[in-house]
């Protein structure tokens, strides 16, 4: 009895140590779960979680058609507050900018009117129209005064470009075709030179290099042609652009660029001029007042409306108002519907 006494008088002391110890570490154990309590939101709300960072390579073009927006979404904070980290790339040309994707090196990229062509060959899809523009236009230099003057002249263009289409819809206009003169495929930047020296007798060019020509010319140059001219019947559209492989396996870095990217768009289309062409002479380097300049070449669109326009159809009436065009150019073959290659899902979703 003695010893059961003593064996349970033990086990008494050791259940009792066990308590006093569970006791004394209670506090710890609330000094721990204090700082947990602190970080939870005021309301009691959990903070919703931060979306992954990612790095984009985007392709653009050296005018201000092309750079309003995005360059406006990086230097207003709308990439950065999306996890986005934007890396700007230069490029001639829309096709230039595509095969730079089709490689590997470009992720997403902003094309004119005249590489288009190639989104409805199945080149590349569209995710967001950018804007119509008004900055392409044919020009003459002292001895061409009218499109029928063309004639028999040397005429500078870019081929694949928006360039090839003005000059194309120009002469048709005047009854001729590119049998008719003598044409000359060089790069934009070759397209200025040739033109002020007098290298050339004319020219087809986009914005700025149009506006920089007439100014130069002065009164011894002629608008010849500009999109305005065929507004009854044609559209020139500039949109932003991937591969199709890059569609199908990256929706949700796209949704996230398209939503920054409208911000941009929201602030820079009404107004802010001289803020968003301050932005964009930073990036290419070039004058202010020239840049500025650019700010009427275009129906710059918000993106409230690109969103408004892919749900009600309008925009895919100006998407389907330009493949006509390019087949009765002879530029795309057949017929391929516009939402095989224009991402209206994706339009839609940003706006929400």
């Amino acid at each position: 009895m003695k010893n059961k006494f003593i064996s349970l008088l033990l086990a008494l002391v050791m259940v009792l140590s066990l308590a006093a110890c569970g006791a004394k570490e209670e506090p710890a154990s609330a000094e721990t779960k204090e700082p947990e309590q602190t970080e939870q939101p005021a309301d009691n709300t959990p903070a919703e979680p931060a979306e992954e960072p990612i790095t984009l390579n985007i392709a653009y073009m050296p005018n201000y058609g092309s750079l309003w927006s995005v360059t406006t979404a990086i230097n207003k904070g709308y990439f950065e507050e999306a996890g986005i980290t934007v890396n700007l790339m230069e490029f001639a040309d829309g096709p230039t900018i595509i095969a730079a994707m089709e490689s590997g090196s470009i992720d997403m990229g902003y094309i004119g009117q005249g590489a288009h062509k190639l989104c409805i060959n199945g080149k590349a899809k569209i995710f967001a129209l950018s804007h119509i523009s008004n900055g392409d236009a044919v020009i003459g230099g002292p001895d061409v005064k009218t499109l029928e003057d063309l004639k028999g002249k040397t005429v500078a263009y870019s081929s694949g470009t928006s360039s090839e289409d003005i000059l194309k819809n120009g002469l048709e206009k005047a009854g001729l075709s590119m049998d008719d003169i003598k044409a000359m495929d060089m790069d934009a930047s070759n397209i200025v030179t040739a033109m002020l020296s007098g290298g050339v007798d004319a020219c087809a060019t986009w914005s700025p290099n149009s506006l920089k020509i007439m100014e130069e010319l002065g009164d011894k140059g002629t608008l010849l042609c500009d999109n305005m001219t065929f507004s009854d019947t044609t559209v020139s559209l500039a949109s932003w652009i991937v591969t199709p492989k890059y569609a199908e396996n990256n929706a949700d870095k796209i949704l996230r660029f398209t939503k920054a990217l409208y911000k941009g768009m929201d602030y820079a289309a009404d107004g802010n001029y001289e803020e968003v062409a301050q932005y964009v002479a930073d990036q290419t380097k070039t004058d202010y007042d020239a840049v500025y300049a650019e700010r009427g070449v275009a129906d710059w669109f918000t993106g409230k409306e690109v969103a408004a326009g892919a749900a009600d159809g309008s925009i895919e009436g100006y998407y389907k108002v330009q493949q006509d065009n390019f087949i009765a150019a002879g530029a795309v073959e057949k017929e391929v519907p516009v939402a095989d290659y224009v991402m209206f899902d994706n339009m839609i979703e940003a706006g929400k």
